[in-house]
């Protein structure tokens, strides 16, 4: 027997989509190499009840290993045909699946876990308006999606994120303008960035945390930022 619709409504959700109630959360947001990865690695090691929401490989369940894999199609595939072989159009409906696994991750959290999101909606947007989609209508959508308590930016110089790209080796095609990641290409595409995302979150309580090189100490910060202890 084939089952109707109505048993495929994911829990908590009607035929309308309704969104379930978010719990409280902070998202953890900066441009390309500020370090953000590294500070989730060991917060997630130093507080292993609270709730990590990221794209990240590390921090996706086996469930999940699908978003892993069209985030890497997406810079394999995608990006390097970008306007010849995928349009635009295509690119955003492809970044349209990493945005709603991260409301979905949200609205699933542990019941009183503390929640921290890796750069939520607000840098995807940012790189689609920096890559010539400066108005779609899946922007206000992913607007209207539950909104954090705070933000918490970590800022880094273009300089230092050129030398920890390992001068443009290990840089993506939404990390830097034109068809080579040379020095200027990839620090006025970081710079703009930056930009794009404090105005994203202007409607937001900023923490901004500048040139951040002691791990330990930025997870303390964030502990302190959310009011809860880092064992």
């Amino acid at each position: 027997m084939t089952a109707g619709p109505a048993s495929l409504l994911t829990p908590g959700r009607t035929a309308s989509d309704a969104p379930r109630s978010a719990p409280p959360f902070v998202v953890l947001l900066g441009t390309d190499y500020a370090g953000k990865s590294s500070a989730l690695t060991e917060l997630a090691e130093r507080a292993p009840s609270w709730h990590v929401v990221s794209l990240d490989d590390a921090f996706l369940a086996p469930s999940h290993s699908l978003i892993g894999r069209l985030r890497r199609n997406l810079v394999a595939d995608v990006l390097p045909d970008l306007h010849d072989g995928y349009s635009l159009d295509f690119m955003v409906s492809l970044l349209q699946t990493a945005t709603v696994h991260l409301r979905d991750s949200i609205e699933r959290s542990p019941d009183g876990a503390p929640v921290l999101v890796d750069s939520y909606y607000y840098k995807i947007l940012a790189k689609c308006r920096l890559a010539g989609v400066d108005r779609h209508p899946l922007f206000d959508w992913w607007r209207s999606f539950p909104q954090p308590q705070q933000v918490v930016f970590l800022g880094v110089s273009t300089a230092t994120a050129w030398e920890r790209s390992g001068e443009g080796a290990k840089t993506n095609l939404l990390e830097y303008y034109g068809e080579r990641p040379d020095r200027a290409s990839f620090e006025k595409f970081q710079s703009d960035l930056r930009e794009a995302l404090l105005d994203e979150v202007r409607h937001l309580p900023v923490t901004v945390v500048e040139e951040p090189d002691d791990v330990p100490r930025t997870v303390q910060m964030l502990g302190e930022v959310m009011g809860r202890d880092i064992g």
